[in-house]
């Protein structure tokens, strides 16, 4: 079994105290969600481009592509896009560059995944597992639980 298998959750008679919510609740949940899925990906794309500027001085394409594990196409098609949504600049054969607005976004983003990535190793979850469920959660968490994971990471650091 990997690393990030699903293991047996424990039976649930002991939490299954939540009753299905009210429609307009629930409704809530679902739209919230939808509304995270649309700007993961873009968020995850200025994210990434920040932190190779910050760390290797370029953002280049090609290495977009390796370290998301997509093609060289499937980065021009979201760089016109970034592009477009006014959060990077680009020129043929030149590096990336983020707009006031993508520094914004990378800054955000980063300092979400960061709150959670912390956390998760708090709560003793391994490093590697860690990093690959920070990168999905980062999008799905309210301002108040990434609050709440912060003051608990704070509380329980070595």
């Amino acid at each position: 079994m990997s690393d990030h298998e699903q293991q047996p959750l424990p039976p649930t008679s002991r939490l299954s105290g939540d009753a299905l919510p009210p429609v307009e609740q629930h409704a809530q949940q679902y739209e919230t969600v939808r509304n995270a899925h649309e700007t993961e990906l873009i968020e995850d794309y200025v994210e990434l481009i920040g932190d190779l500027l910050r760390h290797r001085g370029e953002a280049r394409a090609a290495d977009i592509a390796s370290r998301m594990a997509v093609s060289q196409a499937t980065v021009s098609k979201m760089i016109r896009r970034l592009n477009e949504l006014g959060l990077v600049t680009s020129r043929p054969y030149r590096s990336l560059f983020l707009t006031e607005e993508g520094h914004k976004m990378a800054e955000t983003s980063r300092a979400r995944h960061d709150i959670v990535l912390h956390f998760l190793r708090a709560l003793g979850v391994r490093d590697t597992t860690a990093r690959i469920d920070a990168e999905g959660m980062e999008h799905h968490v309210s301002d108040e639980t990434l609050a709440i994971m912060q003051r608990f990471t704070e509380k329980h650091q070595p």
